[in-house]
């Protein structure tokens, strides 16, 4: 070790000048200041380990003061006396402090994200990352994620909940889960603190999607849809909304390359399908007359209908809602997903229609005697005709027709 001089004073390092060449100025016990020919003021301890001389940086000068360099030499020092390098535990810090803010929630959730939506349905990769931008990555997107404890998560849920939208925050929690369980599987963490918040949140009552069922008030939703004033797109996809009766958000995800007007049906890839099973959707002619008046319009680009922000994007999932609500229809009155009730219950008690036909088009799991499921060609034909007739049906609640069952359509 150096051998021990006189101690520096505050004023010495305040008015300490360059010059020509680099120059110390020594506190003792190892410690100097580096005083550099451009101005610079650099702490530094010198000292020896395993027999080899080092230097370890403790900072610059004013932001770290004489006292502060003191502090942090002495720190040095009882690392050395018990047999350990500070040169080591500084670069191990530096390194882990490097890996903390690699590491954080929203790097390691954007890599999850990134890794599985490919197997997941366009609806649904959209959907867990528009929650996660939303909701989590704001709060807890900057925190390395191996820190995360189990009430950083619950502060999220709750300001979730406490917006009404508790099926949500257990989706986020849920999703949350799944993020920190990769991070285990990737050494980043060491376990998933979604998991200790089970049972902190109310279970979801079941809600079923409300729906109309009476021919008559299908009737004056169909002739409000006729009215509707929005933009063309939005008022295509109204109409075909009951017509096709699929899910909302295969519907906003409609594109034209699914589409075959020549054949006279839409051909759903798997990936897009609740079930993962290609599913086909036959077309009526008043739903080939809807596509062909949109296609000028939309069929340059991806989406049947794409977002009026931006046509590389399918409209909002809330696209179709916003518009019943626009009518008048509230949330308990009906909802996009309510066109696929509505079509079950008129089809089977009106219109009396095979129950099975009915559940593959609405693409339900259908299982032949023998427990193996169908595939999406099954009972084409009929379903082809019960297409047809469901959108001449709907033509003449319209137009003010009387209800009259129509024959049952066998197989």
């Amino acid at each position: 070790m150096p051998r021990r001089i006189a101690p520096l004073s505050d004023i010495q390092v305040n008015k300490a000048k360059p010059k020509d060449k680099n120059y110390k100025l020594n506190d003792g016990f190892g410690l100097y200041l580096l005083v550099t020919s451009t101005g610079g003021k650099l702490w530094r301890f010198d000292y020896r380990f395993d027999e080899k001389r080092k230097v370890l940086a403790l900072g610059a000068y004013p932001a770290i003061t004489l006292a502060d360099a003191r502090e942090r030499r002495e720190d040095a020092r009882k690392l050395l006396a018990n047999g350990v390098d500070p040169g080591q535990v500084k670069k191990e810090q530096k390194q882990t402090g490097k890996s903390l803010r690699e590491n954080t929630f929203e790097v390691v959730a954007r890599e999850w994200h990134k890794k599985f939506s490919g197997q997941w349905s366009p609806g649904h990769a959209e959907t867990t990352i528009d929650r996660l931008k939303r909701d989590v990555f704001p709060w807890l997107g900057d925190k390395p994620v191996s820190e995360i404890k189990p009430p950083d998560i619950l502060a999220i849920l709750r300001r979730v909940e406490s917006r009404g939208a508790l099926e949500t925050a257990h989706r986020i929690r849920t999703i949350c889960g799944q993020v920190l369980r990769y991070a285990v599987a990737t050494g980043r963490a060491e376990r998933d603190s979604a998991a200790d918040l089970r049972g902190a949140l109310p279970p979801v009552r079941e809600k079923h999607h409300a729906a109309l069922t009476d021919p008559k008030a299908v009737a004056e939703l169909l002739r409000a849809i006729d009215g509707f004033k929005g933009t063309f797109p939005v008022r295509c996809a109204l109409k075909l909304a009951p017509m096709l009766f699929v899910r909302p958000g295969e519907l906003r995800q409609m594109e034209w390359a699914e589409i075959d007007l020549d054949s006279a049906q839409w051909n759903l890839p798997a990936e897009k399908m609740k079930m993962k099973q290609p599913h086909i959707v036959p077309l009526s002619k008043q739903a080939v007359l809807i596509l062909e008046e949109l296609k000028p319009l939309t069929g340059s680009g991806r989406y049947v209908f794409p977002s009026h922000r931006s046509r590389m994007r399918p409209m909002s999932n809330n696209a179709i809602n916003a518009s019943l609500r626009r009518m008048g229809y509230t949330s308990d009155d009906m909802t996009g997903h309510g066109f696929r009730a509505m079509a079950r219950t008129i089809l089977d008690e009106v219109l009396q229609v095979r129950s099975d036909f009915i559940e593959h088009q609405l693409a339900h799991a259908v299982r032949d005697p023998n427990g193996r499921a169908y595939n999406r060609t099954a009972h084409l034909a009929e379903r082809r005709k019960m297409m047809q007739q469901w959108a001449d049906y709907l033509d003449g609640l319209k137009a003010g027709a009387k209800v009259i069952p129509f024959k049952k359509v066998e197989g």
